[in-house]
């Protein structure tokens, strides 16, 4: 089998999640190699994901584990075997890896939750609101690589409105929406196009107003992915330096309880639309 130039972010948790099955066994990867009729080598490679893996064969690394979680294992044989290049293929060499895995993620997770402080959540954004953010990215970014980013986080919404949308529970903090990303005519559209997506059935959209006070999370953006099991859930943080992704079950047990706190002192719905259309009017 091929060694991999470029695993995946996909490829290579479906590795660290067999790692994870294989040191609670308590057992060496020269152990599992020998079980499942291989070497060591062949087991640290399928972990690095630097080679591909079969379903036949993380099922039967499971069972050498003695794995008893069938949903997880069925969910993790599911990872592998994909042939088709995602659409996010097309910018490797263009965009960042964590660019790519970030769309990779969100085509994949069977719900997406989300919250935005200083910025309006990318699934929601329009084409300007975006190019006026990217314009604004130190070191300066050229036209073309503008506009890379623009259509790269354009078509990371198709996940909104493919036959079976991706459920969306975003939670957006009164500064964000009053940011004026491009001038008051592109802002306005913004706003507009938030509430028009947030009558979708499977959009939810709500709004920390400025004087609810004090919450946590208030210095980053969060998007939480739900896997098909609880265990392949995944937290993106997008900060300056670029994308983080979390998937300990510390990790994902403390974000889940700052999303609990952060939508717990946000408005009701149909309260957050009508701060939204109060401060389009104000433009």
């Amino acid at each position: 089998m091929p060694v991999r130039s470029n695993p995946t972010g996909r490829q290579l948790r479906l590795g660290a999640e067999l790692r994870k099955l294989r040191e609670r066994a308590d057992m060496s990867s020269t152990e599992a190699g020998r079980l499942l009729g291989t070497n060591q080598a062949q087991i640290s490679n399928i972990e690095a994901s630097r080679i591909g893996v079969s379903a036949d064969r993380v099922r039967a690394l499971a069972r050498n584990y003695e794995c008893s979680d069938h949903a997880l294992i069925d969910a993790l044989a599911g990872m592998t075997g994909e042939r088709k290049r995602g659409w996010w293929e097309q910018y490797r060499g263009i965009l960042s890896a964590g660019l790519l895995n970030l769309a990779e993620l969100e085509h994949h997770a069977t719900s997406l939750r989300g919250a935005y402080v200083a910025h309006l959540p990318g699934l929601l954004q329009t084409p300007e609101h975006a190019r006026a953010i990217f314009r604004q990215v130190v070191p300066e970014l050229s036209p073309p690589e503008v506009e890379h980013r623009v259509s790269h986080r354009i078509k990371r919404q198709a996940v909104l409105y493919r036959d079976k949308p991706t459920p969306c529970a975003t939670v957006i903090h009164e500064a964000a929406l009053r940011m004026r990303f491009g001038g008051a005519s592109t802002a306005a559209s913004q706003l507009q196009h938030i509430l028009k997506m947030s009558e979708q059935e499977h959009i939810t959209v709500r709004v920390i107003p400025f004087d609810a006070g004090d919450f946590p999370g208030a210095g980053q953006s969060i998007l939480y992915a739900t896997g098909p099991v609880h265990q392949l859930d995944t937290v993106h943080l997008d900060t300056e330096v670029g994308s983080v992704f979390l998937d300990s079950d510390a990790q994902l047990a403390r974000y889940r309880v700052v999303l609990d706190r952060m939508e717990a002192i946000a408005l009701p719905v149909s309260q957050s639309r009508d701060v939204i259309r109060s401060i389009m009017q104000s433009l």
